[in-house]
């Protein structure tokens, strides 16, 4: 039973722990459990998942007279969660979302959004989601009092006056709060509110960062004198590495405050680096727990006393680093350059993470998560260097982190591990005078392939007890409250395959219904307008049918992929098939015209030198966004290192070409990179072309291409497709008129395929067993091209 002397907990609920009836009812478990051990809770959680992107979007959304559309999705999110707990959502957050409506009429009225506003609005992801919490944990009988956590947390006067920080990024003081403390003591039941939010000094909502959910928690820890910090999420703790890349990954039982924010902020997700100074100095532990596996044992961080042998214990990695490289020989004994260069930095608000020096050239990185990297801003950027040095960005890449105990007393011992290097391009290291760090930065399609071989030398199998746990994969076998993984359709059907082997050497085989799982799961994406299979990823013909008849229409790159689709569907309308050459002569375009299809312009020089062509037609354009994504860089396809597109510079001059030869643009489109599992990509992609379209009066498609990635390897996640369209339904409420379309290729076929093989020889060499297979690079070279990952089962 509590007491107002039981210890005080506070427990920190993010959004995937937030945002299902199921979520909730192990909540409501885990509070009641801590209540009979003796605890008093406190709830602090975020808003529901996917939800502060969507309120981010809204005043751009308001600016373009299309935030009503985005209003709805936002209603409709939080109605549907509140009904399938029983509660009537409208009537419970009919206040809420009043108000929110009205500021968003107030931003379409006036055509201008301040930080101010920009903050109240994001504050109200938390409180839409707080209530419906609230009040359905009052439903199951907790005792639940809710909270507002502008009245709980004022954030501290800013630094400096400029800049949205004061109310994006505001900070607040941990130090204990008697008054406030006895204040929650008093009341009556569980306390439960908002993380991200507060109020400064002059009453104005203001938010903590993205993040700023655990940071809310640990303000509040420090201010109550908790005994303890828990932050529930949908992991177990921290782990040696991201066990998406590696799943040999070990469960890291015990960290010092230290450590810990060493690993938060060299990549990764878990914790947000900004909370554990906030009960460090109080000496509050903080514990990582898994809402989706409550009794798994997590990771705690503390004061951990002597620090014991030097160890790695983590191999941390940051993606989206960008490099600036500052080179001249008169920085060599210069006083002030640093200063100087130093200032350049801070008038454009960026901040610098790393930095390594040598007599003629700095270099530092910039870290995407921290900074707002967009194309204007580091062209100030280089244009105010460009003064008094030679400054050049290097992109995309990322920073690769040994994190532990006394790295310095370890260098000695990392020869072996140097190895991994060899084949890298590193452009940056450092060694952190903390001694807690070891930090290399290579290109970003080379760090997948680094942490995993670095982590397979220096994280030890054995290791000590207390530190190292278990493995990710031996946590997710021994979770009995994990679900078993569904059986792929290739196990399910080993029998039919085997049956196959024994006809055919080797042979490719694809199930169809497959296809189909992939094809509706686009078709339920409700921004979009239409669906295109880019057949370059597999023409077979009963895939091309079941593409067909799934309603989804066809994009060829090439003559021949045209032929293959009329004889296969003479009477095919030839609106339903888009053209995307890149480098054709004349008369494959011809020809495409000539058929009736839509054609996509990848380059100036078709309506340069052969305007007549398309005098009096619709056209399409691909543009080039001057950056790309993939899990490796042959498979990125935008920015300067691909052939793909027009860069946006060249618009300008497109448009007047256009408009000479009588053609007129009525689609945009861009390919960007493939395998990509990042969903906030389409939206930003979408974003571009939605501001390309400025340029073309007669635009109402945006094609935002494909690229849409699918696991390769085990532990691996898939592609979220709900946030994906959370993203995309943003962009439509911002651009109504505009119609989304998309083109997959690998995401319809890649999960539906196997390379069968049959066994011819085995042999040895020494401690080398090697199969030799009836099939080899002819049949499967991606790996060897690509560093593409495919699972091999004997």
């Amino acid at each position: 039973m509590t007491t107002p002397t039981s210890p005080r907990v506070i427990l920190k609920f993010g959004g995937t722990s937030v945002s299902t009836p199921e979520a909730w009812m192990g909540i409501a478990k885990i509070l009641r459990e801590r209540q009979a051990g003796g605890d008093r809770p406190f709830v602090v959680h975020s808003a529901l998942s996917g939800v502060t992107d969507l309120l981010d979007q809204l005043p751009g959304a308001a600016l373009a007279g299309g935030h009503e559309l985005l209003l709805e999705a936002l209603a409709a999110r939080h109605w549907e969660l509140a009904a399938s707990l029983g509660l009537d959502g409208r009537e419970l957050l009919a206040a809420d979302l009043e108000e929110l409506g009205r500021i968003a009429a107030g931003i379409a009225l006036l055509g201008e959004v301040t930080p101010r506003i920009r903050g109240r609005i994001l504050a109200f992801g938390e409180r839409l989601a707080t209530r419906i919490g609230a009040a359905w944990l009052r439903r199951v009988g907790l005792p639940v009092v809710w909270l507002d956590a502008r009245d709980l947390l004022t954030s501290l006067p800013p630094g400096r006056e400029n800049g949205p920080s004061p109310w994006l990024s505001a900070e607040c003081s941990p130090a204990l709060d008697e008054e406030l403390r006895d204040r929650i003591d008093a009341l009556p039941g569980i306390p439960l509110t908002q993380g991200y939010t507060a109020r400064n000094t002059e009453g104005d909502t203001v938010v903590l960062g993205r993040g700023g959910s655990d940071t809310a928690a640990a303000y509040l820890a420090g201010k109550l004198g908790a005994a303890r910090l828990e932050i529930w999420t949908d992991v177990p703790g921290m782990f040696t590495a991201d066990p998406r890349l590696v799943p040999a990954a070990r469960l890291l039982r015990r960290l010092d405050f230290r450590e810990a924010q060493e690993i938060a902020t060299t990549g990764s997700k878990v914790l947000h680096p900004r909370c554990i100074p906030a009960v460090r100095e109080r000496g509050i532990p903080i514990h990582i727990l898994s809402t989706a596996a409550p009794g798994q044992p997590g990771t705690i961080i503390g004061p951990v006393g002597e620090q014991g042998a030097s160890q790695v214990k983590a191999i941390s990695r940051k993606t989206g680093v960008v490099l600036i490289s500052m080179e001249t020989v008169g920085m060599w004994q210069e006083v002030g350059f640093l200063a100087r260069a130093f200032d350049v930095f801070r008038r454009v608000g960026l901040s610098i993470d790393l930095v390594s020096t040598s007599e003629t050239n700095v270099t530092v990185s910039l870290d995407a998560a921290a900074n707002l990297l967009d194309e204007g801003v580091l062209e100030t950027l280089l244009t105010e260097l460009s003064t008094f040095c030679r400054a050049t960005v290097v992109r995309p890449c990322a920073a690769v982190s040994l994190v532990g105990n006394r790295i310095r007393a370890l260098l000695h011992q990392l020869g072996p591990a140097m190895e991994a290097f060899e084949e890298q391009r590193i452009h940056l290291v450092t060694q952190a005078a903390s001694d807690l760090n070891f930090t290399v930065v290579v290109d970003e399609d080379q760090s997948e392939k680094l942490v995993r071989q670095l982590h397979a030398q220096l994280i030890s199998e054995h290791g000590s007890p207390e530190v190292f746990g278990p493995t990710w994969q031996q946590l997710r076998e021994e979770d009995r409250s994990t679900p078993p993984r569904a059986l792929r359709w290739w196990e399910k059907k080993q029998d039919e395959l085997l049956a196959i082997a024994a006809e055919a050497p080797a042979a490719y085989v694809y199930d169809l219904e497959t296809v189909d799982r992939q094809l509706d799961r686009l078709g339920a994406l409700r921004p979009l307008s239409r669906v295109f299979y880019a057949m370059k990823a597999n023409s077979h013909p009963d895939i091309l049918r079941r593409v067909r008849t799934a309603g989804a229409g066809l994009e060829c790159v090439s003559e021949g992929e045209l032929d293959r689709v009329f004889s296969l569907f003479p009477d095919l309308d030839p609106g339903e098939v888009i053209f995307t050459p890149n480098f054709a002569p004349r008369e494959e375009y011809a020809g495409a015209l000539e058929r009736g299809v839509r054609v996509t312009l990848d380059a100036l020089h078709p309506l340069l030198h052969w305007g007549d062509l398309f005098a009096g037609r619709e056209i399409m354009v691909r543009v080039d966004p001057g950056w790309g994504k993939g899990h490796h860089e042959k498979v990125v396809t935008g920015g300067r290192h691909a052939k793909f597109g027009i860069p946006r510079f060249e618009l300008p001059e497109l448009a007047a070409l256009a408009e000479k030869a009588g053609a007129t643009v009525v689609g945009l489109h861009t390919h960007s990179g493939s395998g990509i599992l990042t969903p906030g990509h389409w939206a930003r992609v979408a974003a571009v072309l939605a501001e390309a379209s400025e340029l073309f009066p007669a635009v109402r498609i945006l094609n935002l291409g494909g690229g849409l990635g699918v696991p390769e390897r085990p532990g691996q996640e898939p592609l979220d497709l709900d946030a994906v369209s959370r993203g995309l339904e943003a962009i439509r409420a911002e651009h109504p008129g505009l119609e989304l379309w998309v083109e997959p290729g690998r995401f319809l076929v890649a999960e539906a395929g196997v390379l069968l093989a049959r066994v011819n020889q085995t042999k040895g060499k020494e401690e080398v067993r090697y199969v030799g297979l009836a099939t080899g690079m002819n049949s499967l070279i991606r790996p060897a091209l690509y560093g593409a990952y495919h699972e091999i089962v004997n």
